[in-house]
């Protein structure tokens, strides 16, 4: 079968403003990547189109266009909320001018909704429910619809939801993802600035699945069940990645890469015995990076440990990270730093029950930490997390899927009086964090290390200058 694979644009920054958020950070669709090799495996012929690529054509008309040039037989989108219009307007116009090609679609927004797509979207032929690489095999192995377990299908006109399919148990039977199937991979796609010294780099994934409750986080796909790639697989992954593309920076954005100590003791230990000459970052949480773990990272070539941590307000942590306490954060980044690595502080301003005291709270605990770089997430509430249940009592929503990506605050907290506040208190956060005198001598001194995102930054002065006048500071009340 001829299938083409599709990782749509969306919308991915501020209404009205210059996207440059694939300027800033362009990822490999990694899913589709996986889906891609899994068909390759079984003898199809398969196509990736990323629309947020290098080289990625504009517009629905042209991408549309791209699509039917390989002649498929099935089309897959896999969309995330804010991506997903974009996916089914190119889903519509296929439809419209050859009605025999199949569109499927997957990913977290599909998983978190399920059939009322299918009502709601006509020229959505399937819906891929969770990990789809053995639900879309057998879909384009030709089996019966009725007989793929994890797929919701059309049945004259009526929506079919099939039982769920069971999840893969060994994540080491998956062959590594198709990278090569992108277009100007690895040279233009790029990590976030200086969070690396080495270039190229890539992204991995070595682990699915998370056993907490966070309330923001939608688990739709994977569920709470944690599997993992063995420590022989990743090193053999990144083994690969260096001598096939010549990779030499990996971010891992497992959401707990060491949960399972074990493995990744195994992993360090192949590292350092068999070095490859590739750096990497990682998550922790808090809980699982003792000193000895931390150490061993280090010593296998990681720079920068991740540290989800949401809020600096320990009562909105109890709600929304349960378990977690501030004390403990501040002893995790003192013995991530105390142990040779970088640590880079996860935060989310615009949760359920957030006041401007608590956003006070949460903007002096950044500071107070020293951390070595801090992203600061707009809360998005979306269908398949805990918070979604009580979100309409919890605040106002603009329920508009295409600013639905964390970048915009489409939820409004009723302790809040106006997104133009919270727009105002997040800008003057950002400009805090990134002018205190602590954090920029510790950036002067590693300056030279960073001359590859120096170069990048200069290449792409514009984007980069159009990002930043984003964040200036409104006043509250304010029209932004």
């Amino acid at each position: 079968m001829r299938i083409v694979l599709v990782h749509p644009a969306g919308s991915n920054w501020m209404p009205g403003r210059k996207d440059v958020s694939a300027t800033a950070n362009r990822m490999a669709p990694l899913g589709l990547l996986s889906m891609a090799a899994c068909l390759q495996e079984a003898g199809h012929s398969v196509y990736v189109q990323d629309c947020l690529g290098p080289a990625a054509l504009q517009g629905t008309e042209a991408n549309t266009r791209l699509i039917l040039s390989h002649k498929p037989d099935l089309v897959g989108f896999s969309a995330t909320t804010s991506g997903f219009l974009d996916g089914y307007d190119m889903a519509a116009r296929i439809k419209e001018l050859d009605p025999g090609v199949k569109t499927v679609f997957g990913g977290v927004h599909i998983s978190a909704i399920g059939a009322g797509l299918l009502k709601d979207f006509k020229d959505i032929d399937c819906l891929c429910m969770g990990e789809g690489e053995k639900t879309l095999g057998q879909l384009a192995d030709g089996a019966a619809p009725a007989d793929i377990t994890g797929l919701i299908w059309r049945d004259n006109g009526r929506a079919v939801t099939n039982q769920a399919r069971d999840y893969i148990a060994d994540l080491d039977q998956l062959p590594f993802p198709a990278y090569e199937k992108l277009t100007g991979f690895p040279r233009g796609y790029n990590l976030p600035l200086f969070s690396y010294i080495q270039a190229p780099g890539a992204t991995m994934v070595t682990s699915r699945g998370c056993p907490y409750q966070c309330s923001y986080c939608d688990r739709s796909v994977f569920k709470n069940h944690f599997r993992y790639n063995s420590a022989g697989y990743i090193y053999n992954h990144m083994r690969y990645m260096r001598s096939r593309f010549g990779i030499r920076h990996l971010n891992i954005y497992d959401d707990l890469f060491t949960l399972r100590r074990g493995r990744i003791e195994q992993l360090c230990t192949l590292l350092i015995s068999k070095p490859i000459g590739v750096q990497f970052n990682c998550a922790v949480r808090v809980g699982h990076a003792d000193d000895e773990l931390l150490k061993m990272l280090k010593a296998a070539g990681c720079l920068m440990v991740s540290l989800g941590i949401e809020t600096g307000d320990a009562d909105l942590m109890e709600i929304h990270k349960p378990g977690v306490y501030l004390e403990q954060v501040k002893d995790t980044v003192r013995r991530i730093q105390a142990a040779g690595l970088r640590a880079k502080g996860l935060f989310m301003m615009g949760l359920p029950g957030e006041t401007v005291e608590s956003i006070k709270k949460t903007s002096d605990f950044v500071i107070s930490l020293g951390l070595d770089d801090m992203n600061m997430s707009k809360f998005t509430p979306f269908y398949g997390a805990p918070a979604w249940k009580t979100i309409f009592d919890e605040g106002t929503l603009d329920e508009d899927w295409r600013k639905m990506n964390c970048l915009n605050f489409v939820f409004i907290p009723r302790q809040i009086d106006s997104k133009q506040t919270l727009d105002h208190l997040y800008n003057a956060h950002v400009k805090r964090f990134y002018s205190d005198p602590q954090w920029r001598k510790k950036f002067n001194r590693r300056l030279w290390e960073h001359r590859h995102s120096l170069w990048y930054m200069l290449r792409h002065f514009p984007d980069f200058l159009s990002a930043m006048r984003s964040f200036k500071d409104p006043a509250p009340g304010s029209k932004t």
